[in-house]
């Protein structure tokens, strides 16, 4: 029996993860957790059960990581505290500027029961983050640019689908040719949010449903749209199945930097078919490590920052030193 993996929520993120677990001979899922009814939830894997999100609070011997694949906006904030105190946890909270709260209380509720909870991990925040920390520690005269895109961003999508009248969204974030030019060249540019990206959203909407408000509830939508240029097109539900299911998505981190008169510019890069699949495949990852690192005393919350990377890894260290180092 590997690392006994339960996940809470079956959306595109949850479906990533599965498809990761399972993938991963040293992790064995152990069931899929719903808000729905189960009956109407239908996961890849045939032997895999799937349960009431109820039935977590009596499973707690039964699930080593609890990977919670909810939004950023409404579901992780509540729902990872909550099940920090029963499961070491893993998710994927991704608005920046509210991760320092967020850490604080997964970190309350998991010291108090003895669990780890490992938070805003993902491409970024995740390895976008060891990216701009490894550039500022190596190189401290210089300055970090992160760009993402063109692809679609799930937290933003499902920020925009959790407005009233909205059936689906998908919301693309798309860099400035310009601004991506300039980092490049090493000019080191003051840039404004608004400088470096754009968000174009396709929705569809209710029939009926008042769209100059949903446009405008976009449009300001605090730490998502309200500093960006923000298109909002409307279209069908058959034009969204046909134009926009696919995930694809990506970026750079941008570090120009020197050392005396040196320049140097370091640069990390994704190009990604499936945002939630790789997404999924770095929560996988997380969770063999906060496993290990229970399992050796730790507890509290951690990132990215506070998990060394051979615990991410299925191969011994021995291993990982003669063919990675």
């Amino acid at each position: 029996m590997g690392i006994r993996v339960g996940i809470l929520g079956y959306g595109n993120l949850g479906r990533g993860v599965e498809k990761a677990v399972t993938a991963n001979p040293d992790e064995d899922l152990v069931g899929v957790f719903t808000r729905r009814d189960p009956k109407n939830v239908s996961i890849a894997s045939d032997s895999v059960k799937v349960y009431s999100a109820d039935a977590l609070e009596k499973m707690t011997e039964e699930i080593d990581v609890l990977v919670i694949c909810g939004g950023s906006a409404t579901d992780l904030p509540v729902l990872t505290p909550k099940y920090a105190s029963l499961f070491n946890v893993v998710d994927s909270f991704d608005t920046h500027a509210e991760i320092p709260r967020h850490f604080d209380e997964v970190d309350k509720a998991a010291r108090a029961a003895g669990k780890l909870g490992a938070i805003s991990v993902g491409w970024d925040p995740g390895l976008f983050s060891l990216a701009r920390l490894q550039a500022h520690s190596v190189l401290p005269d210089g300055k970090d640019y992160t760009f993402w895109g063109r692809g679609v961003s799930q937290g933003h999508s499902d920020a925009v689908r959790r407005i009233e009248g909205v059936l689906d969204a998908r919301q693309y974030t798309v860099p400035i040719p310009e601004a991506l030019d300039e980092v490049r060249s090493g000019l080191n540019p003051d840039l404004t949010v608004r400088q470096k990206h754009r968000r174009e959203c396709y929705v569809v909407a209710e029939e009926g449903a008042d769209r100059v408000r949903i446009e405008r509830e976009i449009k300001t939508m605090p730490n998502y749209f309200a500093d960006y240029d923000t298109t909002v097109a409307f279209i069908s539900m058959e034009e969204m199945k046909r134009d926009h299911s696919a995930m694809p998505h990506g970026g750079s981190v941008i570090y120009s930097g020197r050392t005396g008169d040196k320049k140097h510019v370091c640069e990390y890069s994704l190009k990604l078919e499936s945002n939630p699949e790789f997404t999924g495949a770095v929560l996988s990852a997380a969770a063999r490590a906060i496993f290990r690192m229970n399992g050796e005393g730790r507890c509290g919350a951690v990132t990215m920052f506070d998990i060394a990377p051979k615990y991410l890894s299925p191969y011994p260290d021995e291993w990982l030193r003669a063919h990675y180092l």
